[in-house]
């Protein structure tokens, strides 16, 4: 730490003077630097988030896309096979043909 407060003390430059003042002024817009990146409003910070959510939110478009294929899919072999739609009728929404015996189950 001794080091770091002797930058600073321009009376020790000595015939170092023009490194010495080139790190003060290298800290100094360091510091502004890293400050800037983290207090500004679009900063380093919102910008990580922003990414994480944009990440979470392809995620969730590319499971609805998924879901959304099933769906499809599930649509078109209910609207063309008479059997599947016939068996999804009877396991969904409980119909019967003529003469099938039927249960109710209360839950």
């Amino acid at each position: 730490m001794g080091k770091f407060k002797d930058i600073w003390d321009k009376s020790k430059d000595g015939n170092r003077a023009g490194q010495r003042s080139f790190l003060r002024f290298a800290i100094v817009i360091t510091a502004v630097f890293v400050l800037f990146l983290f207090i500004k409003k679009d900063s380093l910070v919102r910008w990580v988030q922003a990414g994480f959510t944009i990440r979470s939110q392809e995620r969730r478009i590319e499971a609805l896309k998924a879901d959304n294929e099933r769906l499809d899919a599930r649509i078109h072999m209910l609207s063309t096979s008479r059997d599947s739609l016939e068996k999804f009728a009877r396991e969904e929404f409980g119909f019967a043909e003529p003469g099938d015996d039927v249960y109710l189950e209360e839950e």
